[in-house]
């Protein structure tokens, strides 16, 4: 059976069970998809407030898919393929997914700059439904240590039970990620920035990039609560709005990251990935400073092209591949 259909079929169990117990327990689409996650882990039904007959009907639906028989890959994206479903039924502005091309090309990123071999620990301030962080730990199965934090319950007891489902083990917080944190500091940060104003201006004050006057910028104080909880010499790569430099608080953005770490790259994504021109992305990767750590001779700029365009990517990966033996030369 080839992935695709393997998706489909997991993707259809899921979503159909998830559709019955909407119905039988009156909650919406994705808090059921929760639900039922835990149940595929599990091997049984664990929802107590189930009649025989409708654990009967959830069981049958169950059984027809044996989850050892999946990989890791073809799990995420089935499980993705059903949040994106709820999230189309019941759009809210907090509930958007990284996709799943931004994720692999972080993967790559990193897998670029640190190897395969060893261990590290990870932070994902914005975990929302943990795709991004599951897309990088099924490249870099068993060998990272994950913390998530997401303030909207939902969308965390979706990547808890995700995480459950690919036998990933990641510590999760559910808080607003702009107040204190009690995780030390990691290795990797990675994070799709929330773009937008935070409404907490007592909470904003005690950050070095809150704004002079009015609401700060919540994405500014996500770069810097990061850097705050990554090591010295740690990497951070962050999903940044393609005018992050040209906002009206850019200069004092700029002039943190120019004191507080080293910018490696910015790569921009192809626009075909978003609804239009406004609303697409780039990649920012940055270096926290420390004793040993040196400013990379050049920055890596780079513009990916339309995925479809398969030489013209190949292209950019042998520019972005030099840069990286380049820089680990010294």
């Amino acid at each position: 059976m080839t992935q695709e259909l393997t998706v489909e079929k997991l993707f259809t169990v899921m979503n159909e069970s998830a559709e019955l117990m909407s119905r039988l327990l009156s909650i919406s689409y994705l808090e059921a998809l929760g639900e039922t996650a835990e149940n595929l882990f599990h091997g049984y039904v664990v929802q107590e407030e189930l009649n025989e007959m409708d654990e009967k009907r959830l069981q049958k639906l169950y059984s027809e898919v044996q989850l050892e028989h999946y990989s890791k890959e073809a799990i995420r994206k089935s499980y993705q393929l059903a949040i994106l479903k709820g999230m189309k039924e019941n759009v809210q502005p907090n509930h958007q997914m990284t996709p799943d091309s931004i994720g692999l090309f972080i993967a790559y990123l990193l897998r670029k700059s640190i190897g395969t071999t060893k261990t590290f620990t990870l932070l994902d301030p914005t975990i929302g439904t943990g795709n991004l962080v599951t897309t990088v730990l099924n490249e870099f199965d068993g060998k990272v240590e994950a913390h998530g934090v997401d303030l909207d319950d939902v969308l965390l007891k979706l990547a808890y039970a995700g995480a459950n489902l690919l036998h990933h083990p990641i510590t999760l917080y559910n808080q607003d990620a702009l107040e204190p944190l009690l995780i030390d500091p990691v290795d990797v940060v990675v994070c799709d920035l929330p773009v937008g104003y935070y409404p907490n201006d007592n909470r904003a004050s005690s950050y070095r990039l809150k704004a002079d006057t009015g609401h700060s910028y919540a994405h500014h104080l996500f770069i810097e609560q990061s850097l705050q909880h990554t090591k010295p010499g740690g990497q951070l790569f962050f999903v940044i709005p393609n005018g992050l430099f040209e906002s009206p608080e850019a200069k004092k953005l700029q002039s943190f990251l120019t004191e507080e770490a080293y910018i490696e790259g910015v790569i921009q994504l192809p626009e075909t990935l978003f609804k239009n021109k406004q609303a697409a992305k780039s990649i920012l990767m940055i270096r926290k400073k420390a004793p040993g750590v040196k400013k990379p001779k050049e920055v890596l700029l780079a513009a990916m092209p339309s995925l479809t365009d398969k030489k013209a990517t190949a292209a950019i990966i042998q520019k972005i591949d030099r840069w990286f033996s380049e820089h680990q030369k010294g």
